[in-house]
């Protein structure tokens, strides 16, 4: 009898921001998310989280193969990150070493590598339109840290960046939402609209499928915009994130996608 398999075509890295709670405050459900995700991005204190819910979150990273990376973002806990705060480059750049040293401590208390940097909210998008600030956190952070990753937004410009650095062996990550809505530039559309963030878990995991596959989606008025896309993230502090995580494994299986770990 003729056998069937399912052989994966492509493969691609499933991120979600986790360890976002301080305090008594509690933010996303992190033990439900992670059993489906391949990398975390783990908040660092200054927009969100404590030392305590770093170390609890890089223990549950480590309990779930789940490899651990840094969301540095900007010092604004009332603003969640996502507000633009005026700082000189060099502070910039010392905030995200600071904030990453400080999540490096944990990983290695758990002999885990950190695997990657993610810059959170306004700061990942004030870097995307600041080139020499970008490649100068980049920088610090390969030398400070070595060969960690950096992800940034999948555009086509990111993409001509990403072949520079890797020739001088900086490794970047592309990376792609499809659980926000795109301008037609291919930047995300800005939250302040209402249509900004998609919250029904099945839309999202079919539009992951076609971003991965496709290589492509649409922006919010039907544009199709060319991606290189290396890996998806998911947002964990939004309603329905388990159920979206686990529909996109599901989906991934079922489409030949395999999801697994930038570092790995």
């Amino acid at each position: 009898m003729k056998r069937c398999y399912n052989v994966s075509m492509y493969t691609v890295d499933l991120n979600c921001d986790m360890g976002e709670s301080y305090g008594a405050y509690t933010i996303g459900d992190d033990a439900g998310v992670v059993q489906y995700i391949s990398s975390a991005n783990i908040a660092c204190g200054l927009h969100a989280s404590d030392p305590a819910t770093m170390k609890k979150t890089v223990r549950l990273c480590m309990d779930h193969n789940v490899m651990a990376g840094a969301h540095p973002g900007y010092p604004d806990l009332a603003g969640f990150g996502r507000r633009q705060i005026e700082m000189a480059d060099d502070q910039i750049v010392d905030i995200v070493l600071y904030q990453v040293g400080a999540l490096k401590a944990f990983t290695d208390y758990f002999g885990m590598p950190l695997q990657h940097v993610k810059l959170h909210g306004a700061l990942y998008h004030y870097a995307l339109k600041k080139q020499d600030l970008f490649l100068d956190i980049v920088r610090a952070l390969q030398i400070t840290f070595g060969d960690v990753i950096v992800l940034t937004l999948a555009t086509s410009e990111s993409a001509r960046l990403k072949r520079a650095c890797a020739s001088d062996g900086i490794r970047l990550a592309l990376e792609a939402f499809p659980d926000r809505e795109y301008t037609d530039e291919g930047t995300l559309l800005p939250r302040k609209y209402p249509e900004a963030v998609i919250t029904d878990p099945e839309r999202i995991a079919r539009r992951a499928m076609n971003m991965v596959k496709e290589r492509s989606c649409k922006s919010v008025s039907g544009h199709r915009i060319e991606l290189e896309i290396d890996t998806l993230c998911i947002h964990g502090d939004n309603d329905g994130s388990i159920r979206t995580a686990s529909l996109i494994r599901d989906y991934a299986q079922h489409e030949g996608i395999t999801i697994k770990a930038l570092g790995t």
